[in-house]
């Protein structure tokens, strides 16, 4: 007779290895579709064939069109490609953020973190900042996110432990003066800096070059090993503070580390596509409730999942309405609000009340 602890640890295996799946070839489809989808309409199995033939396989057709090919990897492939890159990597942070601050409501947008990365983006916009060269921008949101976040950690603890109503408050506070220095540097800039802010309050992917998906690519790419190499420490933390110290978890250390590690992400996302909320919200949720509390498979999930939602909300920015690009943050927001409000009810009820 099979075990009853066999049973359950192989169907977590069985659920992980479908979502898993699922999660990779829904991305894979999406990012096919979106690569194919605008003025100029690509059939997939033309945008395949020109992926296939950058690695010397000829098996499907070039784009039929004299421009397709250019289209696709001028426009196209690096737009495509940050969508994936930024939707993994807010989706991380914000895995990371309800793990180190043991509230399933911790996430960049919300508490101010991605507009504490604007102020830092917009400093450099407005001012002309080049001291780091193409990474300049992204140094500078990644210091700006990076304080917004010690701020946050600093003011929600109190007596060992992150309070539901301090988080929010701290968050709106933060948004709030980030907001205000946002319309300060419009009020300083010119004309073209006012648009460029502009576009760092709406989010939008408009614009992606390779140059930016190579500077953000192994930023995440860091983000996501140092969440590997955190998640058993992470899971251990779940267990309370108490626990987690008495098992050989320096917590305050894995904290600080964590809070690097989610300004890191967060200012790469920040510098290059705006605004986007509510990804790093909805994305790990939805994967815990399928996954359970185990930090491992969740990162893998929650980047998938990240990288899948935003490629879909940039193809809908693109297409809802014709010839005309959405801001993506906008439609992240529409979808993410009310799964927050929800989240929020979830959680007040489950505590009793806003402690």
């Amino acid at each position: 007779m099979t075990h009853p602890r066999t049973v359950a640890i192989s169907r977590r295996t069985t659920t992980r290895t479908l979502l898993f799946a699922a999660l990779a070839v829904s991305l894979v489809v999406s990012i096919i579709v979106s690569a194919g989808t605008g003025q100029l309409g690509i059939p997939p199995q033309e945008v395949l064939g020109s992926l296939l033939q950058r690695v010397g396989i000829d098996w499907l057709p070039m784009p039929a069109h004299p421009a397709g090919d250019a289209t696709l990897w001028a426009i196209r492939f690096p737009r495509v490609a940050m969508a994936a890159l930024v939707g993994a990597g807010l989706a991380v942070a914000g895995l990371l953020m309800q793990a180190i601050f043991g509230n399933p409501l911790a996430e960049p947008g919300v508490i101010g973190v991605s507009s504490g990365a604007a102020v830092g983006a917009g400093l450099c916009i407005v001012f002309g900042l080049t001291v780091f060269g193409e990474w300049t921008t992204a140094v500078f949101a990644f210091a700006a996110g990076l304080v917004a976040t010690l701020l946050v950690y600093a003011m929600s603890r109190a007596e060992g432990r992150t309070e539901v109503v301090t988080l929010v408050l701290t968050g709106i506070a933060i948004n709030a003066v980030a907001g205000a220095g946002i319309a300060l540097l419009t009020f300083l800039g010119d004309t073209q800096s006012r648009e460029q802010i502009v576009f760092w309050q709406l989010g939008s992917l408009a614009g992606s070059r390779w140059s930016q998906a190579l500077i953000v690519a192994p930023i995440v790419a860091l983000g996501l090993l140092a969440a590997y190499f955190a998640a058993r420490k992470l899971d251990l933390l779940s267990l309370g503070e108490r626990n987690a110290r008495h098992l050989g978890v320096n917590v305050e250390v894995l904290r600080v580390t964590m809070i690097f590690v989610v300004a890191l992400l967060t200012g790469a996302a920040v510098a290059f596509a705006g605004i986007i909320a509510f990804v790093g919200l909805v994305i790990p949720h939805l994967m815990r409730m399928i996954l359970g509390p185990a930090h491992l498979p969740l990162i893998t999930a929650s980047a998938l999942g990240g990288a899948l939602l935003l490629t879909l909300a940039d193809l809908a920015a693109r297409t809802v309405v014709p010839n005309a690009d959405m801001p993506i943050g906008m439609l992240t927001a529409l979808v993410g609000g009310p799964f927050f409000f929800w989240l929020l009810r979830r959680t007040r009820k489950r505590s009793g009340g806003w402690g």
